[in-house]
């Protein structure tokens, strides 16, 4: 359900009650599901208290899907500020669910009919991207979109990375990195078979992936990729998580503390996240 003060519990038993959700699969909450559980938690207000009810919520949907005893699982937003709260290293759901599975590399992915785009850096300062930017991490990420892809019926994804700095560096001028780190980084996935162009200027490149020329933008880090995902396709993006041994996905937005307990809640996105998890666990990965 997320964070038990924010949206999450009403959009939850919102989906949960949905036909486009009980038509393709058996639900499951974990969270606090009575009325009685979730009144010890005001909505909008930060807490320690909901930060570890959402934290133990994740904890317990992994472990089963881990188990088997879940196909899939689809995740409401949580509060990083309330993790931090409850003690939780993790600011994310990704990196939570890439230590309970012990995963490798992983990476987020917002996948739309409109605009699909993935991560390589995610829940960190913007100071400490271009350290974290390393030519083995964006080929690993390169990697992850082009094996996945498949499941979303691209068998052979056409994939664009996005530059760091401005013009993707104007060779060098503005900046080292589009240069040194992601130009070879894309030289050694072609080498691979990887469909990829790049780096491409950031500021036109999303706009050509949304006009077809490219079927996946591979974005530098958080805002990058998700200001143009949530401009062209808030709502109808679903969050999946690459790499993990389970299927993961989740919502495009957040708590959104500003309306919570209001009743006003749109469950639209997390009914997307639900089908979308049912449709990947049929298909073969």
């Amino acid at each position: 359900m997320g964070d038990p003060a924010g949206i999450g519990p009403e959009i939850a038993l919102s989906a949960v009650a949905d036909r486009r959700v009980t038509d393709v699969c058996e639900p499951v909450l974990y969270g606090p599901r009575t009325e009685e559980d979730r009144a010890r938690f005001r909505p909008g207000e930060l807490s320690a208290e909901a930060g570890r009810a959402a934290l133990e919520a994740v904890e317990r949907a992994a472990g089963d899907a881990m188990a088997g005893r879940l196909d899939a699982i689809a995740t409401g937003p949580i509060h990083k500020e309330a993790l931090a709260l409850a003690g939780s290293a993790w600011r994310g759901h990704t990196e939570l669910l890439a230590d309970l599975t012990r995963s490798g590399d992983v990476a987020m992915m917002f996948h739309s009919p409109r605009l699909c785009v993935v991560l390589a850096t995610v829940h960190v300062p913007l100071a400490a991207v271009p350290r974290l930017l390393t030519e083995e991490r964006v080929g690993a990420v390169l990697d992850l979109a082009r094996a996945n892809l498949p499941r979303f019926g691209l068998t052979r994804p056409r994939l664009a990375l996005a530059g760091l700095n401005p013009h993707a560096g104007e060779g060098g001028l503005l900046g080292t990195e589009d240069r040194d780190v992601l130009a070879p980084a894309v030289a050694a996935a072609r080498r691979r078979g990887i469909d990829v162009a790049g780096p491409l200027p950031a500021d036109t490149v999303f706009r050509r992936a949304v006009e077809g020329r490219f079927d996946a933008v591979v974005a530098c880090y958080h805002d990058q990729g998700l200001i143009p995902v949530k401009l062209a396709a808030f709502g109808d993006a679903v969050n999946v998580t690459l790499g993990l041994p389970i299927i993961r996905t989740s919502v495009d937005h957040g708590t959104a503390f500003d309306i919570a307990g209001r009743g006003v809640a749109d469950p639209t996105s997390l009914v997307k996240a639900v089908v979308l998890a049912a449709r990947l666990a049929r298909s073969p990965r």
